[in-house]
């Protein structure tokens, strides 16, 4: 895998460290939502990313 791709992977776990934080331990809902729909978003594009890759 190219060296980018493992850090958008990396990205992709620290927001879903950072959504689950920001949903048990503060009252932020706007900064929640932020960090899921990012997460999201980094996380479809890892897929498309992976299926498109010629092993």
């Amino acid at each position: 895998m190219p060296g980018a791709w493992w850090l958008l992977l990396s990205i992709c776990s620290m927001l879903g460290v950072a959504t689950w934080y920001l949903r048990n331990f503060t009252e932020r809902d706007e900064l929640v939502r932020l960090s899921a729909f990012s997460g999201i978003a980094c996380m479809i594009s890892l897929v498309v990313w992976t299926w498109t890759l010629d092993l």
